[in-house]
């Protein structure tokens, strides 16, 4: 039986990137030695493995069947050894048919979300929607995150910053980052579980062969298939005004946002990384000079610098 992947939808090519990441003794098969002409499990075992026959199985691959019972797909899942968010990925693929049919709202930031950024304090906000376009950052999440670009970049939606684009793209948030190929990882896991929620968004999809063209690294990472839920994230960043610190990215999804979330930074009580976020802060006051200190009154005129971003 012909093995060569000919994935003609996102659940077709979901299943068989994935199936040729797996090899026979990951799942318990036993391997003979034998030549494969493509890597991975062929169709015959995975459908083996899932419980199903072959011919369905091919059809599911090959998008001539868009229609299997969760059963089936939790099964699929099952043999395919997927986690909770990339198994939620593949039941949304089954989908497509029915969610390309929505109409997308317009991404816009509300009253609403403003008062919930407030409510944040002094901790780094960012709000991404559901494409990593940053729709509005706080003073403290501009400054951590992207003080090399203009604080109202979020402001002008036809060039609105991009969390995917700057990460893969920009020398700056590449560095900022101790463990990139993590932080890389996790960015492509997510675009991918957006592209199985909105098949259709033309800006989506541009974004993704954009990132494919331009950096090799993105395009090794999306054929993999990896699928990352937005939760809960420990990175270690190095920022160029406060060094090293260690830091929880929490990601908080806006009720009936259509996507759009709220990236919140914390750091441990009492840790050194807290005490960064708190320096940080500081440079941001008026008067404040790089250490965080504020100027020394003088009694003539002076000249005070606007505050200063890497």
């Amino acid at each position: 039986m012909d093995d060569t992947p000919r994935g003609k939808s996102p659940l077709g090519e979901f299943l068989s990137g994935r199936r040729a990441q797996l090899k026979p003794e990951d799942v318990g098969l036993p391997d003979y030695g034998d030549r494969r002409r493509v890597p991975g499990l062929r169709r015959e075992e995975l459908a083996q493995l899932a419980g199903v026959s072959v011919a369905y199985y091919t059809r599911l691959e090959q998008g001539q069947s868009l229609n299997a019972s969760p059963q089936v797909l939790d099964a699929l899942a099952t043999a395919l050894r997927l986690d909770d968010a990339e198994r939620r990925h593949l039941h949304t693929l089954s989908g497509d048919v029915r969610q390309s049919r929505r109409r997308l709202p317009a991404e816009r930031i509300t009253p609403a979300i403003r008062q919930l950024m407030d409510a944040m304090g002094d901790a780094p906000v960012v709000v991404v929607g559901r494409r990593s376009d940053v729709l509005a950052w706080n003073r403290a999440g501009h400054a951590l995150f992207a003080g090399h670009l203009s604080p109202d970049g979020p402001d002008r939606a036809a060039t609105r910053p991009n969390t995917a684009r700057l990460l893969f793209l920009d020398a700056h948030t590449r560095d900022l980052y101790v463990d990139w190929p993590r932080k890389a990882r996790d960015v492509v896991g997510k675009l991918r579980q957006a592209v199985g929620e909105y098949p259709e968004d033309p800006h989506l999809a541009s974004l993704i062969g954009e990132l494919t063209m331009r950096s090799p690294q993105f395009a090794t990472l999306w054929a993999e298939h990896r699928v990352r839920a937005w939760d809960v994230a420990e990175y270690r960043m190095r920022h160029p005004m406060v060094g090293e610190l260690d830091v929880l990215q929490h990601t908080l999804a806006v009720p009936r946002g259509q996507g759009i979330r709220l990236v919140v930074t914390t750091a441990a009580p009492g840790s050194a990384s807290q005490a960064a976020l708190r320096l940080l802060n500081q440079t941001l006051e008026p008067g404040a000079d790089a250490t965080g200190t504020a100027s020394p009154a003088v009694d003539t005129p002076v000249s005070v610098a606007p505050p200063v971003h890497p």
